[in-house]
């Protein structure tokens, strides 16, 4: 089995940005993968208060979450907590998936429930790339209008 990576690539303006917080080697792994292959530069959290500390400083336009993050159930995941608490002008920003074994890849209900965009089964790692680009698209469809406003209205 390979070991957990701990990865920081540099970011620069304009490019698209990943943090991913999967304690696992195998899933971490691949997940990163796909994502540098999409152009995404990516950091990996591997503690709760590494992770708190990146979210805080750089609003990242894809956030991977292990439901199981920490060890500790869905309901106690200190990752997830700390993301529903950003401020919603960061929020409406980035993609948030929770990825793990329980849940059924792109199940809208559960997404909902966690209060994510997107809720994607470890199982499907083999199809990240067409479920997130097709994810991203419907986000950046939804919010587009809302944006452009806050724009035209001087807040964004």
């Amino acid at each position: 089995m390979s070991e957990l990576e701990s990865r920081y690539d540099i970011f620069e303006p304009g490019d698209l940005t990943a943090l991913v917080c999967v304690e696992q080697p195998d899933p971490q792994q691949k997940i990163v993968q796909h994502l540098t292959s999409m152009d995404y530069k990516v950091h990996t959290g591997l503690f709760a208060e590494d992770v708190s500390l990146k979210i805080r400083s750089h609003p990242y336009d894809v956030v991977f979450i292990d439901e199981n993050f920490g060890g500790l159930p869905v309901s106690q995941n200190p990752v997830l907590a700390e993301v529903i608490q950003l401020p919603t002008s960061q929020r409406r920003n980035q993609f948030i998936i929770l990825i793990g074994n329980t849940v059924m890849t792109n199940d809208e209900m559960s997404a909902f429930i966690f209060s994510v965009d997107l809720v994607f089964n470890v199982g499907d790692l083999a199809n990240l790339k067409p479920v997130l680009r097709r994810g991203v698209t419907r986000q950046r469809e939804f919010y587009h209008a809302f944006k452009d406003n806050l724009k035209t209205l001087g807040v964004a």
